[in-house]
């Protein structure tokens, strides 16, 4: 079994930013693409970027110039850097990895964009 633990979610002003961690422990022999969804009540659960394992990136066009998405392998742990957040940006944020040829995913982090 692999545990994903997500950190760095909170409230923020609009134009502000922050950063979100993803770290995977438990019983990893291969790690490949990992990535970002995010979620309102109510709403889909939308991706909003992807790394594989060689560091190609994807992501949702809504936040392309001001998402960056990256992952350091040694430390099993995935990054989400979010810049000029704005009020559309609130949601829930899920961080998901495929290890070992399955699906996991977290719990989810809450992001709030609000003055």
């Amino acid at each position: 079994q692999v545990q994903l633990l997500e950190s760095g979610g909170g409230l923020v002003q609009p134009g502000g930013s922050l950063r979100l961690s993803c770290t995977a422990s438990g019983s990893i022999r291969t790690m490949d693409t990992m990535g970002w969804h995010r979620q309102v009540p109510g709403q889909q659960r939308r991706l909003v970027a992807s790394i594989n394992s060689i560091g190609a990136t994807n992501y949702a066009d809504s936040v392309k110039g001001r998402f960056t998405i990256s992952r350091d392998n040694a430390k099993n742990t995935l990054y989400l850097q979010m810049n000029s957040l704005n009020p559309e940006d609130t949601a829930g944020y899920y961080c998901h990895g495929f290890f070992n040829g399955r699906n996991y995913w977290g719990q989810g982090t809450q992001v709030t964009v609000s003055s």
